[in-house]
């Protein structure tokens, strides 16, 4: 039988507001964050989701918007962190290299000024959520995660052009949904907050 991931992306943050880049840098939950935080925990609930088991990123904004969606026990791990953008951390928006269409992130841009690859970031999202969805009592699970790490991690699964045809946007609170079997995750759909 079929087990499922809701990976979910925090809330909105200062930084998110302010177009700055923020990776392995954070900045706190912005009122819009919270309220749609608590949003999505209506949302859940209006789907009668119960999860067996949530984890989230060890930043303090996947931390904070964990437990305004639930208030059920979680654990923080690394593994589920943002891409580390290195120098370019809290740096503005615009100084991102731009994604050309097809591309599936931003390749290995950053590893020249000491940030990871998209490989990297994919790597470890696969072998985290991989190990987490092997534990045999892992039958519904929610983990919150960074826009770049859960795109890398949906990269895994989907093409460039697949996720562009589905036009899967990853807004702050969005969910991805996934089925897990035999160590493959399919993807299910998604679900964005209503944003006032």
């Amino acid at each position: 039988m079929a087990k499922t991931l809701y990976l979910m992306r925090h809330g909105e943050t200062l930084f998110n507001q302010l177009k700055r880049i923020q990776g392995a840098c954070d900045s706190p939950l912005t009122a819009q964050g919270i309220a749609d935080a608590k949003r999505v925990r209506q949302y859940f609930a209006s789907q009668r989701l119960i999860f067996d088991h949530a984890y989230c990123s060890t930043q303090e904004r996947a931390v904070d918007t964990l437990e305004l969606v639930t208030s059920q026990p979680y654990e923080r791990l690394k593994g589920l962190k943002e891409w580390n953008f290195g120098v370019f951390e809290g740096q503005s928006e615009v100084l991102n290299p731009t994604i050309r269409p097809g591309q599936a992130g931003y390749g290995d841009f950053f590893v020249q000024y000491q940030g990871e690859s998209g490989q990297q970031v994919q790597a470890r999202m696969v072998k985290t959520l991989t190990t987490l969805m092997r534990q045999p009592d892992h039958q519904q699970v929610l983990a919150v995660s960074h826009a770049g790490a859960c795109f890398m991690f949906l990269n895994q699964w989907l093409t460039p052009a697949e996720i562009a045809e589905q036009q899967i946007v990853l807004n702050n609170c969005a969910i991805l949904k996934f089925t897990y079997a035999d160590d493959q995750f399919t993807f299910a759909g998604s679900h964005n907050v209503e944003v006032n």
